[in-house]
């Protein structure tokens, strides 16, 4: 079992290894730096000039050299400060975006698998808190513990210089203070954690319920909504608290020991320069100093407790980036002139759980239209997402002719595959930037007209008042369900896939954009191999061939004829939507 110095010790390296990765710029750092020492040696000359000029004016007057000396120390004080915090802001601002677009890129790598698991508020949360927990640290303690060791160490040495007996006193602080510190920052660190996972939690939630927002006031949700956000806030206050406890002590505590550090030194040092055996320049000078060390104290327990925060974030964000990614850097390339071809394929979302599709056999030729027929939840969509390559299978394989699709280059197989769904996703923005979605190329206005028209969108498109350019609204809520499938067909068709999946693309429309829609498919559908996942009868007719998948294994396959005279279940589908029933969507 591991000890805390050695867990200690992990999460330091890999604070270190983010701050690797985020690339600060080791000048500028350097930069900071000098500056901020050059800021600690005009502070710590300052209570020296104090002392000569009160020594000065108690004897002989004024002196301008001292008063000139001391001027001269503050502006040092004051320029090196601010260059040094601009510099370490920067740093901090730099580093933060640097992470952030690593985390960005690891994110939208990561397999669908980890979505599933995850929900996005906490991903978000990621990408935002925690790195923004981190740039705290480097921006606003880092040149301040640097500085603050280097005023604490210059300030002990001079003092022992100006007095030993006095500095003594001030030394028996530091164990005592040791003593407290390092349980209640391993304490600080566990009650972080827990509050940044409590918060990411918090986020998923809100991240739901404001997508959603429409589904929550239709169905009187908000009391419901209130209740969850309550309790996650009521926990986060919770934890709050906690960590307020824990200030509570610390502050305080670090305040009180340099207190009663100071009234024994001024105490001490009064009798002294009353006996004659210090001057009162000398003692101005030590009393200054105690401030500059006391200082630096208090804002070491500043740092203490951001420190502990930052590790947290930075388990967090590690373990995030030690995922892996979906593999992109496959070489070979897919020949959509040769058969596809699912070899007993089986399938269970978890390992171990009960399979979704069991021991799937039949092949895909080339400019062959196959439709996928059955119940709801057989695993027709699953096929469809096993062909997007969204899972890796259980057991068997797909390949392409002789080559496994699992070793073909995943961008360049998805970019081959055009996917029309139910429920066509469309995302904020104007209605072109939709159309033009994922391609790595420039597109024309006539290209875009052109996909619109053969998707029969270009007649709703130019009655907008700003036609191409109409912003849809947050998953294109300003358009019917009609024109959201007709954008997503048009989309399609400006991809121009050798494969093309369409996931029950007719279907929750009304008669007259079915019509639309329709129409817009078999324009999509020319010349191309197209899979279906079958909803209305005419599609399941004019299909080439019909596979009929029931509880995950399939139970049929031929046309609709042959179906129609050997298969009950088929007939079944059939007959209920020829009495006016409509399939079951998956």
């Amino acid at each position: 079992m591991e000890t805390k110095n050695e867990i200690n010790k992990g999460q330091f390296k890999q604070f270190l290894d983010l701050l690797k990765l985020g690339k600060p710029s080791k000048w500028v750092f350097l930069a900071a730096i000098i500056l901020s020492l050059f800021e600690t040696a005009a502070g710590l000359v300052v209570p020296l000039f104090t002392r000569n000029l009160i020594d000065v004016i108690s004897t002989s007057g004024i002196e301008i050299t001292m008063i000139l000396l001391l001027i001269g120390a503050f502006i040092v004080q004051i320029i090196s400060g601010g260059v040094s915090y601009y510099l370490m802001t920067y740093i901090g601002e730099t580093f933060v975006a640097k992470i952030r677009e690593k985390l960005w890129n690891q994110i939208l790598g990561l397999p669908i698998p980890y979505f599933d698991r995850h929900q996005s508020g906490e991903t978000m949360s990621r990408i935002t808190q925690d790195t923004n927990t981190i740039k705290t640290l480097i921006t606003n303690h880092f040149v301040t513990l640097i500085s603050g060791i280097a005023t604490v160490v210059g300030s002990i040495m001079i003092l022992l210089l100006l007095d030993w007996k006095m500095t003594l006193i001030l030394l028996i602080a530091v164990p005592v203070s040791t003593m407290i510190l390092g349980p209640l920052g391993r304490k600080m660190y566990q009650i972080s954690k827990l509050t940044q996972d409590e918060m990411a939690n918090f986020s998923a939630n809100l991240g739901r319920v404001l997508s959603d927002i429409r589904l929550v006031k239709s169905y009187n949700g908000q009391p419901l909504e209130q209740q969850k956000g309550k309790k996650g806030i009521q926990q986060l206050f919770r934890f709050g608290l906690r960590e307020a406890k824990i200030q509570a002590v610390i502050s305080p505590f670090m305040t009180t020991i340099m207190m009663l550090v100071l009234v024994v030194i001024v105490g001490y040092g009064g009798a002294r320069v009353a006996a004659g055996d210090l001057s009162a320049g000398t003692l101005v000078a030590i009393l200054i100093y105690l401030f500059q060390i006391i200082v630096p104290f208090t804002q070491l327990a500043s740092f203490f407790t951001a420190f502990q925060k930052a590790m947290g974030a930075t388990e967090r964000i590690q373990s995030l980036l030690r995922l892996d990614s979906e593999e992109q850097n496959k070489k070979e390339i897919a020949d959509f002139s040769k058969t596809i071809s699912f070899n007993k394929v089986t399938f269970a979302y978890e390992q171990g759980k009960k399979p979704i599709l069991k021991k799937l056999d039949f092949q895909i030729h080339p400019g062959e239209t196959v439709a996928f027929v059955g119940p709801s939840g057989a695993g027709k969509t699953t096929i469809f997402s096993l062909l997007e390559r969204f899972y890796s299978l259980t057991e068997g394989s797909i390949q392409i002719g002789e080559t496994n699709i699992a070793e073909i280059s995943l961008m360049d197989w998805r970019k081959a595959i055009g996917y029309v769904s139910q429920e066509s996703p469309i995302m904020s923005g104007t209605i072109k930037d939709n159309i033009c979605y994922g391609l790595q190329r420039d597109v024309s206005d006539e290209e875009v007209r052109e996909a619109a028209a053969l998707a029969n969108a270009d007649g709703f498109i130019e009655q907008l008042s700003n036609g191409y350019e109409t912003e849809v609204g947050e998953r294109g809520i300003k358009l019917s369900g009609g024109q959201r499938q007709r954008i997503a067909i048009a989309r399609a068709l400006l991809r121009n896939p050798k494969l093309l999946l369409l996931d029950e693309a007719t279907s929750n429309l009304d008669s007259e954009s079915e019509v639309l829609v329709q129409h817009a498919l078999k324009n999509l559908m020319a010349g191309r191999t197209t899979l279906i996942i079958a909803h209305r009868l005419s599609t399941v007719i004019e299909a080439d061939n019909i596979i009929v998948v029931q509880d995950g294994s399939i139970t049929g396959k031929g046309t609709h004829q042959s179906l129609m005279e050997t298969h009950g279940l088929y007939q079944k589908l059939v007959n209920q939507q020829l009495q006016g029933k409509v399939f079951a969507s998956e």
